[in-house]
């Protein structure tokens, strides 16, 4: 396993999605730990209390204005680093979920999820890692969900977006980890962010055969608030921030890449070793059966 070491000063994050929530949680956890904040939002004013404790924080902490969607976005990266902010550790956290079964979800509706969930931290991770390559140091955390591992009816688009930003992390990780850059891919269950207050449902009405399908049932729920969330935001993101800089729950565990988060994540991953062990069972014989015959 690759080593990383973390250099013996505070850090400079760059946190997208940082006016509620995760986001809001993690940056007030990294300015109460000494380090320098970057954080970003399509829309700061949403949250102007925590612009103006950013901005008035005293050690070149800022609150920016930051699309992911925008196709420019990583110039933003690009200017901070020539005007002398390194960034230490990238957090894609920026994100939204459309809910609709596969067959009515709108090609547009697919798309703008694929743009902000996928895309968007697609590039700023590729505006980030030659800077950090430079200095054989940096951490890139991407928030998932674990939609990415197995949706629920009715978030296939999301968990689709999710499950992409995950294959390519699981490809980056590698791929950067003889420069000292690790990738930590969060996967978060249900929390009690706006998440669910944040509701959208595809544009498609739902053919008559859905009616009373678990596809409907989610979307009812997920539009009237009620879905019980199991976790604490900011005890998640207080293990995020600790597993990024090593210390408390994250002390000897710095070259982690998959980090789980939430009670229902538990049963999520148990779930995907049993499919995974289910296919290898069934088809064992036949998995290594179509090999190329040599003799």
């Amino acid at each position: 396993m690759a080593t990383f070491i973390k250099p013996n000063r505070p850090l400079t994050w760059l946190v997208t999605g940082a006016t509620s929530g995760f986001g809001e949680s993690l940056c007030r956890l990294v300015l109460a730990g000494g380090h320098k904040l970057i954080a970003t939002s399509r829309n700061p004013s949403r949250n102007p209390e925590l612009a103006a404790e950013i901005n008035d924080h005293g050690n070149g902490s800022r609150f920016i204005q930051l699309d992911v969607d925008d196709r420019n976005s990583g110039q933003l990266i690009e200017s901070l680093e020539a005007s002398g902010t390194e960034i230490d550790v990238l957090v894609n956290n920026a994100g939204y979920c459309i809910y609709a079964p596969v067959e009515t979800a709108a090609e547009e509706e697919v798309r703008a999820l694929m743009e902000t969930l996928y895309f968007g931290p697609v590039r700023l991770i590729r505006a980030v890692v030659p800077h950090m390559r430079r200095r054989r140091y940096g951490v890139i955390v991407n928030i998932s969900s674990g939609a990415a591992l197995d949706g629920r009816d009715s978030m296939g688009p999301y968990a689709g977006a999710k499950a992409a930003l995950d294959g390519i992390s699981k490809v980056l990780a590698k791929e950067v980890a003889p420069f000292g850059i690790r990738t930590l891919t969060v996967t978060l269950g249900t929390f009690n962010t706006n998440f669910m207050n944040a509701t959208i449902v595809g544009k498609n009405p739902l053919p008559d055969d859905y009616k009373g399908s678990v596809a409907e049932q989610m979307i009812q729920i997920m539009s009237s608030g009620k879905l019980q969330p199991n976790g604490d935001k900011d005890k998640a993101m207080k293990a995020l921030y600790e597993v990024v800089v090593g210390e408390g729950a994250g002390k000897g565990r710095e070259a982690e890449r998959l980090l789980p988060l939430g009670q229902d994540m538990t049963l999520r991953l148990k779930g995907q070793i049993e499919y995974f062990g289910h296919a290898l069972e069934v088809f064992k014989d036949v998995t290594d059966y179509v090999a190329v015959d040599n003799k």
